[in-house]
């Protein structure tokens, strides 16, 4: 990278875009007027070469038998403008034109402007320069090709050789800043610079590091060799360095090594991480393989792969592997373990097949895999306790009528149970909506036009393994697969313009590839089943009809009221079901009872453990109700100037209070199931949202609490009884909320899977902790504007920062616990304590078992090219700390220092 930039600067400098040959001699250049050094105009540049480093033009003329001008024609390929401010002379004795003051010259794409330009036609040389004045060396030449810029002191250039000599040059590529004392063209071929410095400090006057290379010397498409070169920190030499380097060059990215870092690990010893080589394989794929080595035998690979097609698709491959050990080897303590982590993220430009899609996402792995691996310690992996994956390939077929698969494979993993359930493969194809009745000339109308059917197919096959079988034989051996067919006919229609009823007649058809036999084992005194295998199938239907409508009220106050009205909005509906029993399915299996107890009958199915489970015997006749309702009030605004309308704003009371139940005639008893109760409560202009949700049960509970067919206010209770119920509510505050006139941006922003959350996760408020890895200098989040550095920068700062609060509880009384299950506060937050300092935590409190959950502490300082980063994890079973300094560019990203103290770690 650093050869690129140099291949770039130099060709900035002399101009490549001439192409001219000439006749060189080793003569020194032209030196400069002395006229103008005596009247203090330039400067003589104390800086010498000797006779063997610079070279002489010789001029070449135009041979004619008049000679009209000393201008070699063939030289100049484009208009040449010039002007200037000051004055413009044109020496007739020493053939040279003088531009002075804000002196410009513009050569085809070639801009060069200065506080002096000499043009000397004698030997076609250009020499450029600033003014000395009382307030300093001011208008420095600018030399400006394209949209690249050259600012140097001092420039020689001949416009027919393309040979220059320029004085303390200073360019910007990138994130690089260089500085050469000197930077010297011979030819085509060659190129020499002198005391070079580079940095990505914006200050480049006083830059806080820069490194120095003495001598450079340059071929440009080929390779760049330079002498001795060593870091400076505020101008102080440091021994990091190297004695000379050789820097091939190439356009494209090319492979190379990646230095690893060193570790040291109490569990595992010293080692180093994150070493290896990078494969630039073509412009569509690439490959980084890094590897973790420790001194106890530990190690682990990583390989990480992005591929792309342009218009086509994009996607990353990540697989991990690590060999755990803790102590060492014949020890009592010894353990190993191994682990893995593969991920896949896959996604298809949509312009790329409109009618069909793929895409992959896939996290699959060891269950410890984030709380052992060696490089996933950082907080948004270790609190994860899941794994979830999923592959599909969609396709829509156009016609008349239309038709959609989809063709799907999922995997879900448990990482505290172990437990893995797939899918391999699920399959789904539907034919869109028919509707027979449909007039040609006009919109549908009524029950018989509006009849509808549909056709869907659902089919899977799926696995329940765990973590210790994954991948072997025996997690096949219990596969369950089947195929469903459903064919619903719907129908709606308006009843006396307000009310909306919708009715529905479904047939579904299930098939599966083996079943159950049921029996009951004299010897276990339990009911056992035999496989048996091959195909079956069952049958059934249901209808249904359900009629709404929207009911408006308003309550007014009065127009000069601070409240002038609250509207309330009611959305009731009532359905009916009916669910035939399907007990031709089923056999009774009679159960001796132990001892004096009768005999037990119970009721089992060959469908019992299939894919899609067995139908249902019993016979339902139900009828659902619901309600939902809305408050929302007109309120006066502060600003009493305002008249009419403008002079209310709306403001939510009360959002989605909703109740639902539901009565089975068909029942015996308990014909009512449990009341459910949710609803929104937005305070503080909806930046709080309260979320309310709960059951009530009319029915009262026998000594065994179970719930009999005895009303509670029967029974000596209330009229309802409270089951469960659930309340929690977040909030964020930050200093913007008591900020006037400004606007507010704290609205949440859209989840970016780059590739860092790609490979890290987490949560994007950090309740949990950072969930970005500790040493990201690169981080999005991070990227803020400059901090301002006036004089009054300290006396007139106010720190920004914010807050975030979560709250929740839940009640349970299902079986007379009267108790709270869970209970938490959780905050995270932040604050600028300056413009460069920032603090944040992260923590919560459980009120139900009184302690501090995860907590982290984070501590970060911004020193303008570098970056100062320490977080600790004080309590808890995850104590840890870690630290970290280094160059925020990533040209010098191996330019750094870390030191961590992992967590203890128990393998399992």
């Amino acid at each position: 990278m650093q050869a690129r930039i140099l291949h770039i600067l130099l060709c900035i400098c002399i101009g490549l875009s001439f192409n001219i040959h000439a006749q060189i001699d080793k003569n020194p250049l032209p030196s400069t007027p002395d006229s103008l050094l005596k009247k203090g105009v330039i400067q003589k540049d104390t800086l010498s070469f000797g006779s063997d480093d610079i070279i002489k033009l010789k001029p070449v003329t135009v041979k004619d038998s008049v000679k009209t001008d000393t201008v070699n024609k063939a030289a100049l390929t484009d208009i040449v403008k010039k002007e200037a401010a000051g004055y413009q002379r044109m020496s007739r004795v020493e053939n040279k034109m003088y531009l002075y003051d804000k002196a410009k010259i513009v050569y085809g794409d070639i801009e060069l402007t200065a506080g002096i330009i000499i043009l000397n036609n004698n030997n076609d040389n250009v020499f450029a320069a600033g003014i000395k004045d009382s307030t300093g060396y001011t208008q420095r030449p600018v030399f400006k090709q394209g949209s690249n810029v050259v600012e140097p002191d001092s420039i020689f250039f001949n416009y027919k050789t393309k040979k220059a000599l320029i004085y303390n040059s200073r360019t910007k590529d990138g994130e690089l800043n260089i500085i050469a004392e000197a930077s010297k063209r011979v030819n085509d071929s060659v190129y020499y610079m002198r005391n070079a410095k580079f940095t990505t400090s914006e200050d480049v006057d006083n830059p806080e590091y820069y490194f120095l290379a003495r001598k450079i010397k340059f071929v440009p498409d080929k390779k760049v060799v330079t002498g001795l070169v060593n870091m400076y920190i505020a101008d102080v030499p440091t021994p990091l360095g190297l004695p000379y380097g050789f820097f091939p060059l190439a356009d494209k990215q090319s492979s190379g090594f990646i230095i690893p870092s060193f570790a040291d690990n109490r569990n595992r010893g010293f080692g180093l991480q994150n070493g290896g080589y990078y494969f630039a394989i073509n412009d569509y794929v690439d490959l980084k393989v890094l590897g973790d080595i420790y001194s106890n035998g530990s190690y682990g690979l990583r390989f990480d792969s992005n591929y792309a097609l342009r218009y086509k698709f994009g996607g990353r491959v990540s697989l991990r592997f690590e060999k755990l050990f803790i102590e060492e080897r014949g020890f009592p303590n010894f353990s190993e373990q191994q682990i893995f982590n593969f991920r896949w993220n896959h996604n298809q430009d949509q312009k790329a097949n409109p009618s069909s899609r793929f895409s992959a996402s896939v996290n699959v792995g060891s269950s410890q895999f984030f709380r052992q691996s060696i490089n996933q310690v950082n907080t948004g992996n270790f609190l994860n306790n899941s794994f979830n994956s999923s592959i599909s390939y969609s396709k829509t077929f156009e016609g008349e009528p239309g038709m959609n698969l989809n063709i799907s494979a999922t995997h879900s993993q448990n990482t505290n149970t172990e437990q893995i359930n797939m899918t391999l493969p699920t399959l789904q194809f539907s034919i869109n909506r028919v509707y027979p009745f449909e007039p040609e000339f006009r919109a549908k109308k009524g029950a018989i036009e509006n009849i509808n059917l549909q056709y869907n197919l659902r089919g899977e096959n799926r696995i329940q393994t765990t973590d210790s079988l994954f991948f072997k034989p025996q997690m096949f051996e219990d596969m369950n697969a089947g195929l469903q067919h459903s064919i619903p006919v719907t129908t709606n229609f308006k009843v006396f313009d307000h009310f909306s009823v919708s009715t529905s007649v479904n047939y579904q058809e299930t098939w599966v590839f083996k079943t159950f036999d049921p029996f009951f084992d004299e010897e276990t005194q339990t009911i056992q089943r035999d496989t048996i295998n091959g195909f079956d199938s069952y049958r059934t239907y249901n209808a249904s009809a359900s009629v709404g409508t929207t009911v408006y009220g308003m309550f007014k106050f009065g127009d000069n009221k601070k409240i002038k009205a609250i509207r309330h909005v009611m959305r009731p509906n009532v359905s009916y079901s009916i669910n035939p029993g399907f007990d031709e399915f089923f056999e009774q299996i009679n159960i001796p009872g132990v001892g004096t107890a009768p005999d037990r009958v119970r009721e089992v199915s060959r469908f019992d453990g299939t894919l899609f489970g067995s139908p249902n015997p019993n016979f339902s006749s139900s009828m659902s109700f619901g309600l939902t309702n809305d408050f929302e009030a007109k309120v006066r605004k502060k600003d009493t100037t305002l008249t009419g309308d403008e002079a209310y704003k709306k403001v939510k009371l009360l959002s989605n209070l909703g109740f639902n139940t539901s009565y089975n005639f068909a029942a015996d008893s308990l014909k009512l199931s449990p009341i459910s109760v949710r609803g929104n409560i937005p305070l503080f202009e909806e930046k709080v949202n309260i979320n309310i949700n709960g059951a009530l049960d009319v029915y009262a509970l026998d000594s065994n609490n179970r719930r009999i067919n005895t009303l509670n206010i029967n029974n000596g209770g209330s009229l309802f009884r409270l089951t469960r119920a659930n309340v929690s509510f977040g909030y964020r505050l930050s200093d913007k909320d008591f900020t006037k006139g400004e606007d507010d941006d704290d609205e949440e922003e859209e989840e970016n899977l780059d590739d860092e959350t790609f490979l890290n996760g987490g949560r994007p408020d950090d309740l949990f902790g950072s969930g970005d890895p500790l040493n990201n200098r690169l981080n999005p989040k991070d990227k803020k504007d400059e901090p301002k550095t006036d004089d009054n920068e300290f006396y007139n700062y106010k720190p920004p920062w914010s807050l975030n609060l979560q709250y929740a509880m839940t009640y349970n009384n299902s079986a007379r616990q009267n108790e709270i299950s869970s209970h938490s506060i959780m905050f995270s937050g932040d604050i600028e304590l300056s413009p460069r300092w920032s603090i944040g935590a992260s923590s919560g409190f459980d009120l139900v078992d009184p302690g501090f959950t995860f907590t982290q502490l984070r501590f970060n300082r911004d020193l303008k090219s570098w970056q100062f980063s320490f977080n600790w994890r004080p309590i808890g079973d995850n104590t840890s700390w870690f630290f970290f300094i280094g160059i925020k560019s990533g040209i010098f990203r191996d330019i750094k220092y870390d030191k961590n103290r992992e967590p203890d770690r128990t393998l399992n």
